[in-house]
Order: C-alpha cells, then sequence, then structure tokens
C-alpha cells in the first residue's frame, strides 16, 4: 500500500527501552477533496530514511498496516492498529500546462484530399 502527500511533520527519532527500539513519525497530508494527515512511523534502521526530506515535500511512502491484540489488566481485550512505513521517494511537482508543447491551429491541418470510396477498406488486416 502507499500514501501520496505532502509532508506536514518530521519527528525526531525516539529510542525506547534498554534494547534501543528506535521509532520516528512522519505526517503526510494528502490533497484530495477532504485532505487527511495521515501519521506514518517509520522504526529501526528505516528512521533514517526521513534524513533526506524536508516539511513541505511531496512524496509517495509504501506502508504496512500492523494491528496487534491486547488485554488490560481487568480482562478486556483491545485492538490496535498502526501504519508503517518501510520506503518513501520524492515525488516531481506534475508539469503544468505552461510546460506542454503549443498546439498547432486547427487550420495548419490540411484534409485528405484525394479519398476514394473503394479505399476505405485497405487496411492489411
Amino acid at each position: 500500500m502507499e500514501v501520496q502527500g505532502r509532508i506536514k511533520v518530521i519527528g525526531e527519532t525516539q529510542t525506547f527501552g534498554a534494547n534501543g527500539f528506535r521509532k520516528r513519525e512522519l505526517v503526510v497530508t494528502t490533497e484530495e477533496q477532504y485532505p487527511q494527515h495521515i501519521m506514518v512511523e517509520f522504526v529501526q534502521d528505516k528512521t533514517d530514511l526521513l534524513n533526506s526530506y524536508q516539511v513541505g515535500q511531496q512524496v509517495k511512502v509504501n506502508i504496512n498496516l500492523r494491528g496487534r491484540e491486547w488485554v488490560n489488566p481487568q480482562g478486556e481485550t483491545k485492538y490496535f492498529n498502526s501504519i508503517q512505513g518501510w520506503r518513501i521517494e520524492a515525488l516531481q511537482a506534475e508539469a503544468g500546462a505552461d510546460n506542454l508543447p503549443p498546439v498547432p491551429p486547427m487550420d495548419a491541418f490540411e484534409p485528405a484530399g484525394d479519398l476514394k470510396e473503394e479505399d476505405h477498406d485497405d487496411l492489411p488486416f
């Protein structure tokens, strides 16, 4: 799966526990009718992938959805979801209409002149 949008937040790398678990959060704002602010976690060695990105940059993030079950001390079961990123790439700004080659005016095209009725079916297949 993937998420595309503009980087809103790049968090600092956080380290947890004696084993040195590392996590870094990225918030991407989608660009659609109703923009969404999607928080994506990068963990362990993937935290370094964010080093070369800046807030405001257009990106595509490859993600995995993760889910886990937890039973609290009262015996109630709870479920949690997370979004983990495993690849990120910058998107180039789409070329605007100004960068397209000009379209020639319609009068620059000459009509086909000598078409015969019997030539209409001369396709080789």
